[in-house]
């Protein structure tokens, strides 16, 4: 039996609209319940250092509120870590974070930073977390997380989608190659593959049809549709792509 992949929805953007204005609304913890509502298997909220989206108490009240698993999206920091330690979400992705970045630009460098990485996830799966590295499609990127415990890698999308977008056609192929080769290779690991950054309708679906891919976490572009057809009927869209493709 093929398994589609999860579609885990990330709110941040609905609280950058919220910051850009002050005040209450809208909510991201309302957009997270109603995808949900929807058949999110999952949501995903990135705390930055910075707080230039989700806030503190988003995070409090999406612990709270959620009944399906939050992916806690975090800089390797020890501020960080403690509030992952006092939440202890489903799942925490290790994200590389540059304060003068609009949105995470690349994956994280770990074979750089093995040592450390390795003793900073230690607690994160001794409390009962998932952990996942967010990482370019690099086999020593891959083989970097397998060594220091990791038990997921979510594969950084995006320099796929922007080549796409851009209409650079064999820039595009060569990075979807390379995230076709690097998903069988964690996966021989024994890692979960996951995917995400920058996936709109039109890239999607190439990314969906890997069969070692088991979440694809989609952002953005949902939050940007929905302004369009709602966040319901924006995610169906995508749900029914990602089926297809995989079928």
């Amino acid at each position: 039996m093929t398994h589609l992949p999860r579609l885990g929805v990330n709110i941040d953007h609905v609280a950058t609209v919220r910051n850009a204005r002050g005040g209450d609304t809208p909510d991201p913890v309302r957009a997270a319940l109603l995808a949900e509502e929807a058949g999110a298997d999952g949501i995903t909220a990135h705390l930055r250092e910075d707080r230039r989206h989700i806030s503190d108490e988003d995070i409090d009240r999406l612990i709270s509120a959620l009944r399906v698993p939050l992916n806690f999206e975090m800089a390797a920091t020890d501020e960080m870590q403690a509030i992952a330690l006092r939440h202890r979400p489903h799942a925490v992705c290790i994200v590389p974070e540059k304060r003068e970045e609009r949105t995470t630009e690349g994956g994280l460098e770990v074979a750089r930073e093995e040592n450390r990485l390795a003793h900073f996830i230690a607690p994160l799966r001794e409390a009962g977390c998932r952990v996942s590295i967010f990482i370019a499609a690099a086999r020593a990127q891959i083989e970097a997380a397998h060594r220091i415990g990791a038990e997921v890698i979510e594969l950084h999308t995006g320099a796929y989608c922007d080549a796409h977008h851009e209409g650079r056609l064999d820039d595009r192929n060569r990075e979807l190659q390379a995230l076709r080769e690097m998903s069988g290779f964690a996966h021989s690991l024994g890692l979960e593959v996951h995917a995400g950054h920058g996936l709109t309708y039109d890239t999607v679906a190439p990314v969906a049809a890997f069969p070692e891919v088991r979440e694809l976490n989609i952002g953005h572009f949902l939050i940007g549709e929905a302004i369009f057809r709602g966040l319901a009927p924006a995610m169906t869209e995508m749900q029914r792509i990602i089926a297809e493709a995989r079928a």
